[in-house]
């Protein structure tokens, strides 16, 4: 680790940022519309084509966590980290099934989020009221962890100074960084990331290119890699007793490494950000187009996930696994370069960061404040209560991470990936049929809550006795397994029974303001907008 401030490498980290702060704000005048209308400032107009949803996309699921974090886990443990690229590859061909038929039938309504949508399909506010604060209740810590990621970056280049230095200016580049964000997100809305994620997206696949290639050159190549690598991992944790991690998963942990693949592939497009970015595009066919090319994400980050192996390999030495990846671009690459890199994670943080507090906002705007509070809201109303909001959710995050221990943010976001995939039957579900009962739906929303947090806050880890990892034993089978999926299956069991129950008792199902051509329609149908509701007639593009 280098001693001081990398000077170079800071100043080319503060002319990106500087270039995107710049571009955060002429955003506002990128296919200039009234700002006053929620479509506008928290969807974009939903007026984006193919390529600027695909760079949207792509900055709002692949994060500067993302950049930060998979490797990490390669880093710590192995080729058990490596189950975020098979879940990136599931999750492509589900989403087609899936969304085209949410973008057609909000476009159609005017929904602005998933709440909007399962209020409408079941005729439920307590069903929507559910799926919105878990929405924001997941979100939240996602927030705080791209915050993680700038502070690996400048603790890096050694910004702040040690830890003995005051508070305020240690952590005064981070306030700088996030209060920059604040102001340009409030000002341009989802324009905004949408036109840096082309920066931060091409700085990511540049930096990638010359890692793969670069560091393996100056290693030795891939032969000593993973050599280093296995070696180190056999070495024996003295935490836990045993193996430090393996070059490919052990039998035993093969449960755990497909069922967290498979609920995590479930659970991303539930996320509000990834619906956000979705329901912003001009047609269903910018969906369908999207599904086909987001896999090359997926490539680039199986070779993202190699950066682990190389830091083991290049001897990086961190106490927090977090900085393995910041360290290893300071310790291989030119200072210039290493800027380079360390810009592409700090702008891959503002981007999403950006997306999911107008997500939150969108989501409390809509589904509590409209829904509860102001029924009769104007257009103007909510677009104001929405960008308030997201500052809010900004200063949360931010003294969420100021306050407390990077590894709460983290296992609170784990917690959060369980969360949000319990609303998958009810916003998925509601796509394809209408067989369930709204009540059932809720009752197996609660089930799988209750479970999903009491099983999660009984998994301890060597440094933790709550909240230490996101699998536990699978009831009945005897495997260790993702709490997520689990409570996900008991989810839907309860929703299944109580169903067949509430139908025999003939209870209420509610209204459903939805019709089956709605599914199917796009935006040159005729009628499209004539159909919209009153309430949401004003705020359509």
């Amino acid at each position: 680790m280098k001693d001081g401030v990398n000077g170079v490498a800071l100043a080319v980290f503060i002319f990106f940022f500087l270039a995107v702060t710049v571009m955060g704000f002429l955003a506002a005048r990128w296919r200039r519309a009234d700002n006053d209308s929620l479509d506008e400032w928290g969807l974009g107009g939903r007026s984006f084509g193919t390529w600027v949803t695909w760079f949207l996309l792509g900055g709002d699921l692949y994060t500067a966590y993302t950049f930060v974090a998979v490797p990490a886990a390669i880093y710590a443990a192995g080729a058990a980290g490596f189950f975020a690229v098979p879940y990136t590859i599931l999750v492509y061909p589900l989403i087609f099934t899936f969304l085209p038929r949410l973008w057609s039938v909000s476009h159609k309504h005017g929904y602005v989020t998933t709440s909007d949508f399962v209020r409408g399909r079941w005729g439920s506010k307590g069903l929507s009221l559910a799926v919105a604060v878990t929405g924001i209740l997941a979100t939240m810590p996602y927030i705080a962890l791209q915050l993680v990621g700038i502070q690996a970056v400048l603790d890096v280049m050694g910004v702040g100074g040690g830890e003995d230095t005051n508070w305020f200016v240690k952590d005064l580049p981070l306030l700088i960084a996030f209060g920059v964000l604040a102001a340009y997100t409030y000002s341009s809305g989802l324009r905004a990331p949408a036109l840096i994620a082309f920066v931060k997206d091409t700085l990511i696949y540049i930096v990638i290119a010359v890692a793969i290639i670069y560091i393996p050159i100056k290693l030795g190549g891939f032969d000593d890699i993973f050599a280093k690598a296995g070696e180190a991992f056999s070495q024996t944790n003295p935490a836990t007793g045993k193996p430090r991690g393996a070059l490919a998963p052990a039998e035993p942990g093969q449960w755990t490494y497909a069922t967290l693949a498979l609920g995590s592939a479930l659970a991303l497009f539930m996320y509000p950000h990834s619906i956000t970015a979705t329901l912003s595009s001009r047609s269903r066919e910018v969906i369908r187009r999207n599904t086909t090319i987001l896999p090359l994400y997926s490539l680039m980050l199986g070779l993202l996930a190699l950066l682990g192996f190389m830091a083991i390999a290049a001897g990086v030495k961190v106490t927090n696994g977090q900085l393995a990846i910041p360290q290893l671009f300071e310790d291989m690459f030119p200072d210039w370069f290493a800027g380079v890199a360390f810009a592409a994670i700090g702008i891959g943080a503002l981007v999403p960061a950006a997306i999911m507090s107008i997500a939150a906002a969108n989501l409390f705007t809509r589904n509590i404040y409209k829904d509860f509070i102001k029924p009769d809201a104007t257009p103007a109303q909510e677009t104001k209560v929405s960008k308030l909001v997201s500052l809010l959710v900004k200063v949360g995050a931010l003294a969420f991470v100021l306050t407390m221990d990077k590894t709460v943010a983290i296992n609170f976001q784990l917690l959060g990936g369980i969360w949000i995939l319990q609303t998958f039957p009810a916003l998925v579900g509601g796509l394809f049929t209408r067989w369930f009962h709204r009540w059932a739906l809720l009752a197996g929303w609660a089930v799988g809550m209750i479970y999903g947090t009491v099983a999660a806050y009984g998994v301890a880890s060597p440094t933790q006795k709550h909240f230490g990892g996101s699998s536990k034993e699978i009831p009945g089978l005897g495997e260790i397994g993702y709490i997520g999926l689990t409570a996900f299956l008991l989810n839907v069991a309860v929703t299944v029974v109580l169903t067949f129950a509430l139908k025999a008792a003939k209870a209420p199902e509610g209204i459903d303001e939805t019709r089956p051509e709605d599914y199917t329609a796009d935006a040159g149908d005729p009628g499209v907008q004539a159909d919209l509701p009153p309430a949401t007639a004003g705020a359509s593009h």
